[in-house]
């Protein structure tokens, strides 16, 4: 069983910043692509920003410049640094990881989301 537990979301100013983290427990073969999502109040689920197991990145363009998103392949935890946040970006962040039980078989898992609040 494979579980994600996202941490560091809270209430913050506009222009402020917070670190979202989201570690990977449990037994399996190793962890592909990793990611965060958001869902706002009223709104669908989008993608935040992934990182593959090799380092390359891809941004949503509304976080572009503000948002870095990296990770520890030693710890199997993905982080969310987000810099000038904007009242826009209030949502519940999910962590998301792609996770190989063996070389070939691999399955999508989901944190429990955690709240980010943008206002003054």
């Amino acid at each position: 069983q494979v579980q994600l537990v996202e941490s560091g979301g809270g209430l913050v100013q506009p222009g402020g910043s917070l670190r979202l983290s989201c570690a990977a427990s449990g037994s399996f073969f190793s962890i592909g692509p990793m990611g965060w999502y958001r869902q706002a109040p009223g709104k669908e689920r989008e993608l935040v920003a992934t990182i593959r197991s090799g380092g390359s990145t891809n941004y949503a363009d509304s976080v572009k410049g503000r948002f870095t998103i990296s990770r520890d392949n030693a710890k199997n935890t993905v982080y969310l640094q987000m810099n000038t946040l904007e009242p826009e970006d209030t949502a519940v962040y999910y962590c998301y990881a792609e996770v190989f039980q063996t070389y070939y078989r691999s399955m999508s898992y989901w944190g429990k989301g955690t709240l980010v609040t943008v206002s003054s």
